[in-house]
């Protein structure tokens, strides 16, 4: 009985080390999934998400998700060092340690108490092994501890930095495209005073950002649970507006951003795809569906009014065409996420930099507050 307790404390051991190592150190998608974190994030996010469906007010109940992702973190960490320090604690009692505190020979209690000082490297040394196999283990734990320590300290900058970079163009986009965000309207103000070759550069910049998108968020879904610091803004409906720009600029089938939309359609939609993948097994939050772009009649329009003219039918059906490859991605995305998806058509609001205090009366900042 003792030698099966050794065993599944080793296993224990073991099994989160791996998972620790996949998660933090591993920059590469895992084909098998991380069996523990997953499972973690299957029962901690679905009830979240309930809960957030429940609170009324916007505001409220996107600052009540933005805890989800920093906070499972923390837990997830916790939940690792819980684990190893248990595992050490089977070891220990499976292999029968002489561990010796103050009242003499320690229980299970004890060897506990031993096994977290150990782990975290505190050193009190009122609890202490006598035998040589014992005195061992706890070196093997203390090392284990220290460098799972170390990783977590260095995990977590680097997180953090990969997500400042992520939401750097999506501040941006508010400028460009709205808040929230739409296609209609980024071509908008890039057609107003220019043509089509005007928004080559911007495509351009959102390839390389939808392929960190893709690289980092594969190496660490955590981050697709960090929301945005600013209301109406997502990364999700960032990624949205540029495929929608995209499969525009694709549909219209002229101008000299054609091959760049291209480039940036396939990045995109790649990393829709690939991160679409990892949460649909996962259950949904809610609907996410989007309604469709408008009718063949009034999207010709608005193409003119925005300065693509010469837009025919047979632009409405390509757009379909293209839509139909990647919205089934980003709709899992949304649902899972509980993020909205933009629409087609611009919403009527004053963007997030014109809701400043500076210079706006209580009119202006009433309009962006909607």
């Amino acid at each position: 009985m003792l030698l099966i307790v050794a065993v599944l404390g080793a296993v224990m051991i073991l099994v989160v080390l791996w998972e620790a190592f996949e998660t933090i150190i591993l920059p590469r998608r895992i084909v098998r999934s991380r069996r523990l974190t997953s499972a973690f994030y299957q029962v901690t996010w679905r009830p979240w998400a309930v809960a957030a469906q429940r609170i009324g007010d916007e505001l409220r109940r996107e600052t009540f998700l933005s805890f989800f992702g920093p906070l499972s973190l923390i837990l997830l960490v916790a939940l690792w060092a819980v684990a190893l320090i248990v595992g050490f604690t089977l070891l220990h009692w499976g292999l029968g340690t002489e561990l010796v505190g103050p009242e003499g020979r320690e229980g299970f209690s004890g060897i506990l108490y031993h096994s977290g000082v150990t782990f975290f490297t505190l050193g009190f040394g009122d609890v202490a092994p006598r035998d040589g196999l014992g005195r061992f283990v706890a070196v093997l734990e203390a090392g284990t501890g220290f460098a799972f320590l170390a990783l977590i300290i260095g995990y977590l900058p680097d997180l953090g930095g990969t997500f400042a970079r992520r939401e750097v163009n999506v501040s941006l986009l508010d400028a460009r495209a709205g808040s929230p965000p739409s296609s209609i309207e980024l071509l908008r103000r890039y057609l107003q005073d220019d043509d089509l070759g005007s928004v080559k550069d911007l495509l351009a910049e959102w390839e390389r950002w939808s392929a960190d998108l893709l690289e980092s968020h594969l190496s660490y879904p955590v981050l697709a649970y960090f929301r945005s610091q600013h209301e109406r803004q997502s990364w999700v409906a960032a990624l949205t507006t540029i495929l929608d720009t995209c499969a525009i600029v694709m549909a219209f089938d002229k101008g000299p951003s054609l091959s760049q939309a291209r480039l940036t359609f396939a990045m995109a939609r790649h990393a829709a795809g690939d991160l679409g993948q990892i949460f649909r097994s996962r259950g949904a939050g809610g609907p996410a569906c989007r309604e469709p772009p408008p009718p063949p009649a009034e999207l010709r329009m608005m193409l003119g009014k925005i300065g693509m003219q010469d837009a025919d039918d047979a632009v409405h059906a390509r757009l379909s065409e293209l839509r139909r490859q990647y919205e089934p991605s980003v709709e899992t995305l949304a649902s899972h996420l509980l993020m909205l998806l933009p629409a087609w058509r611009a919403a009527e609001s004053v963007d997030i930099w014109q809701t400043t205090a500076w210079g706006l009366d209580d009119g202006h900042a009433e309009v962006g507050r909607r």
